[in-house]
């Protein structure tokens, strides 16, 4: 390869995005001290530009500016030029991106802002293109404006820019006002109940007409409302609701039929031609949603999604040390010679691929009858392509085919005259080849950070799915996982979290010169991976270090004025604002998981002033719940949980007993959203008995495992059939 032209300070960072603009002619800064001292020397101003390796936007604008040498030049020559991963510092992203908001009303990436020598923002937006165009001003332009308008009005852009800053710290303010108490809880869950059912989309599943996005949280709400309301009609629809939008996604092209696995979004309403870069928090909560979908209706269906996905993850997203990857991206080169990258490349597929891939002609179907046939009618495969163009602005995927189930089984079987049975064998025969064929183009970049929450996210993925699958292979990748976490994202001499770690030299893991450290995301999705974990493989030591964790994001990051958590913690001097998020998007608000996850902690330690704080959460948000819980749903499902008291399932008995292990089948079969479980071996020098005095009176009726419901802290009478406990689980 040629030497680069040019390198920045960017060289010398971790993160594959910061990597990618190494050798921009922009002289890049990483965020930190070095380049606002050169600001505040210089009295430059800021121009801070926030991405992330999956975005195309984010590569348009690069390509388009930040590789051009002229507005390379203006831009170092005003402005100290600084280049965040959003996905390393969610907490600069969310402070200038409340900025951009509420100035220009949208918001999105790559973000483009500028900010006083003090970092106060004063203009900003998402992607300029490089030129002025009929409607739009170009980067070269912008620049050269703010720069002038820095010459010759500085006092007024820097009043200006205190002004801003004061509103924001208005709007942006979330806590209690007044009342202390959570909302009511029926009417909260009714309310978004309501929402959801208005904006559902009936033939298509989702909850948008497009673009479309998984957005599991909705889909965790419904299945609590409905394990909530089993009998009633509203129960009966939540469910419908959830599993009709989990069978469209799955069946549509937003699912990877060949390469296993679920791109980010839809742009239509079909789920049929997506964004196709991948990402790791989608695949871990879809792994959790379909298991429960499995869990509610035991059909294999939904296991198979669990299993394809997590399929993807470990054989595309894991690291060999036990840690996963953040995504793929979107865009590839179509063929080892092409020049330019291409999104959906190494996905999408012409009719003529897939006839010369299958040419075989099928036994006992209708004469003449190849596999390329049978395959391409169930797929929904045109001859001039499927994607319409109003899905391809670019004509990136002109006369190209996006897989889409377009058929059941049995209207595909009875097209050709097959028999159901071999139908399954040659459509599994057909992806196959197409899997080998697609194992020679070039794979789309790999961002091979590593990042805690995500991380959280995906053990709870393997954890579910180990208990509602009974599949203990995926309850031994999440131990490995957890082990990683321990290992290389936690820092034992301080008890704190760190927020990522990077795939080095020779594959080792490492570490930024600089750690960043974990953010209230980071806390809030690895306890909750923890305690899916405890349930899934009864370790008690990753129960000791949940507790822990708690602990310490009460230290770093409680509100005790306004309550809640601040998403990050105090003390950087470079962080204008602390925020609390207050939408649950395609991940969760870490506030709502920290509902659920501070009633479980309670349950496992006796230590209720948990409880206590889980209610001033649901307080502090009280309002936004009440008026709009469909952008809270994951909060709006905790409400439930905390109005009807999380459940301890006690199972007294032997671990390795065959009787225990029935009855822990029992409990891991049940779909119950306000369960807690956990598991008596009798060791009253254990952690458990330990922390829950109460447990010592609890015993083994007839020698036999026993099981046990109770409720702060009281406990029901014994039973000791697996049918009484389900029973008892399934009121």
């Amino acid at each position: 390869t040629s030497i680069p032209r040019h390198t920045n300070r960017l060289i010398t960072e971790k993160s594959p995005y910061l990597l990618q603009h190494a050798h921009n002619p922009v002289d890049w800064y990483p965020w930190g001290q070095e380049a606002f001292d050169k600001a505040k020397k210089e009295n430059k101003l800021i121009f801070l530009s926030v991405g992330y390796s999956t975005c195309h936007w984010c590569h348009v604008m690069e390509e388009e500016s930040f590789k051009n040498k002229e507005i390379g030049e203006i831009m170092n020559k005003n402005f100290v030029c600084i280049k965040v991963d959003r996905e390393e510092r969610p907490d600069v992203d969310k402070v200038y991106m409340t900025f951009v908001q509420a100035t220009s009303g949208g918001g999105g990436w790559p973000m483009s802002v500028w900010l006083t020598p003090d970092l106060k923002p004063f203009a900003g937006g998402t992607y300029f293109p490089p030129e002025d165009g009929v409607h739009r001003v170009g980067f070269r332009t912008v620049l050269l404006r703010i720069a002038e308008q820095w010459k010759e009005n500085k006092d007024a852009l820097l009043q200006n820019s205190q002004k801003i800053l004061e509103a924001l710290l208005h709007v942006s303010e979330i806590r209690v006002q007044g009342q202390e108490s959570p909302p009511p809880s029926t009417e909260v869950m009714a309310t978004c109940l309501q929402q959801l059912s208005n904006s559902y989309d009936e033939d298509y599943g989702g909850f948008s007409k497009s673009p479309k996005f998984p957005t599991p949280v909705n889909l965790n709400f419904l299945f609590t409302y409905w394990a909530l309301h089993r009998t009633t009609p509203e129960g009966a629809r939540a469910l419908q609701m959830a599993l009709h939008t989990l069978k469209m996604m799955a069946h549509g092209g937003i699912h990877d039929h060949i390469g296993q696995g679920f791109h980010r979004y839809s742009t239509d309403q079909h789920w049929h031609v997506p964004h196709f870069e991948k990402m790791l928090y989608d695949q871990g909560q879809l792994a959790a949603t379909y298991s429960r979908a499995f869990q509610i209706s035991g059909d294999e269906f939904f296991a198979n999604v669990v299993q394809d996905i997590l399929l993807y993850v470990s054989r595309d997203l894991s690291d060999q040390a036990g840690g996963f990857y953040s995504a793929e991206d979107a865009d590839s080169y179509p063929t080892t010679t092409s020049g330019e990258k291409r999104e959906g490349a190494f996905c999408v597929w012409t009719a003529e691929e897939i006839q010369a891939l299958l040419p075989d002609t099928v036994e006992g179907a209708t004469e003449g009858t190849t596999l390329g046939d049978v395959f391409m009618h169930h797929y929904g495969v045109k001859e001039t392509g499927n994607v319409s163009p109003a899905q391809d602005p670019h004509q990136e995927l002109k006369g190209k085919n996006v897989l889409i189930v377009r058929y059941s089984p049995e209207l595909t079987a009875a097209q050709f005259g097959l028999e159901l049975g071999l139908l399954g064998d040659l459509l599994q025969e057909g992806r196959q080849r197409l899997s080998a064929a697609r194992a020679q183009r070039p794979r789309p970049h790999l961002d091979t950070k590593m990042l805690a929450a995500w991380n959280g996210l995906m053990i709870s993925g393997f954890a579910q799915a180990g208990v509602a699958l009974a599949e203990q292979k995926y309850v031994s990748r999440a131990t490995q996982a957890a082990a990683f976490l321990q290992r290389h994202l936690f820092d034992p001499a301080s008890g704190r979290l760190l927020r990522s770690c990077y795939r080095g030299k020779e594959n080792a893991v490492e570490q930024s010169a600089v750690p960043i450290h974990g953010f209230l995301e980071d806390y809030v999705f690895v306890i909750q991976a923890l305690f899916d974990l405890y349930e899934a493989s009864l370790e008690q030591g990753w129960l000791e270090w949940a507790l822990q964790l708690q602990h310490m994001q009460d230290k770093l990051f409680w509100d005790p004025k306004g309550f809640a958590y601040f998403s990050s913690e105090a003390g950087d001097a470079s962080l204008l604002l602390r925020l609390k998020n207050d939408q649950d998007g395609a991940e969760p608000a870490a506030n709502s998981v920290a509902v659920t996850n501070l009633l479980r902690a309670a349950c496992y330690s006796g230590h209720m002033e948990w409880v206590e704080k889980a209610g001033q959460i649901l307080a502090a948000f009280s309002e936004r719940l009440q008026k709009i819980p469909i952008a809270l749903p994951e909060m709006a499902r905790a409400t439930a949980v905390f109005h009807h008291t999380l459940k301890q399932v006690v199972i007294c008995g032997d671990p390795q007993g065959e009787d225990t292990k029935e009855m822990l089948r029992c409990v891991h079969s049940v779909f119950s959203p306000n369960k807690v479980l956990m598991l008596a071996d009798g060791d009253s020098a254990g952690f458990l008995y330990r922390q829950l005095p109460f447990l010592a009176s609890l015993e083994r009726k007839e020698g036999k495992a026993t099981a046990y419901l109770c409720s702060n802290f009281t406990c029901s009478l014994p039973v000791t059939s697996p049918q009484e406990l389900r029973g008892m689980l399934c009121p």
